[in-house]
């Protein structure tokens, strides 16, 4: 019998405080994500981009950006998802006939489709679109495109964040307290 691995993912999730986080993006809905996005001059303030001086720093910076500026984040993550199904068209196609083929078959509502010539039951038609889907969806690459969504998006929004410094107000109100 192979040994078991546990993983303690609270001890990694605690320290990055995104327990939260998370909660607070599944309550919300799509309106009210994108209702608070910040105008484009505060998200590309050039006067408050700076290096950071430690990893301390660092973990504050990302910590109050991705509050802050969380919709302007969505909206990059949505932004590079369009961006990666325009330069993979393959998989755009793909995801465009899988979604056709299931919208066509549930027009059916259980009926066979009938051309005159062929009777198809549903059964058939779904063996028949996932038997031409898959290797199609396979040589498409949909594993390297959501690995390079992934990648873009961390690299872009981490970067952002830990470069991006506090707005003034906010060190005063922390000073305050």
């Amino acid at each position: 019998m192979a040994p078991t691995i546990n993983i303690p993912l609270d001890a990694l999730t605690s320290r990055l405080n995104l327990q939260g986080r998370l909660d607070s993006v599944r309550a919300q809905s799509l309106a009210a994500r994108f209702s608070n996005l910040k105008p484009l001059s505060e998200f590309f303030d050039f006067k408050r981009l700076s290096k950071p001086a430690n990893i301390g720093e660092i973990q504050t910076r990302v910590n109050y950006n991705l509050n802050y500026f969380s919709s302007n984040y969505a909206a990059v993550f949505v932004m590079l998802g369009i961006y990666s199904l325009l330069t993979n068209l393959t998989l755009l196609w793909v995801i465009i006939f899988v979604v056709g083929g299931l919208w066509g078959i549930g027009k059916l509502k259980g009926a066979d489709l009938d051309l005159g010539f062929v009777r198809a039951t549903t059964a058939q038609l779904y063996t028949c679109l996932f038997v031409i889907a898959v290797p199609w969806a396979i040589w498409a690459s949909p594993l390297s495109t959501a690995l390079w969504l992934v990648g873009a998006t961390g690299v872009t929004i981490l970067g952002h964040a830990s470069f991006m410094d506090k707005p003034i107000e906010s060190a005063f109100s922390e000073e305050a307290v």
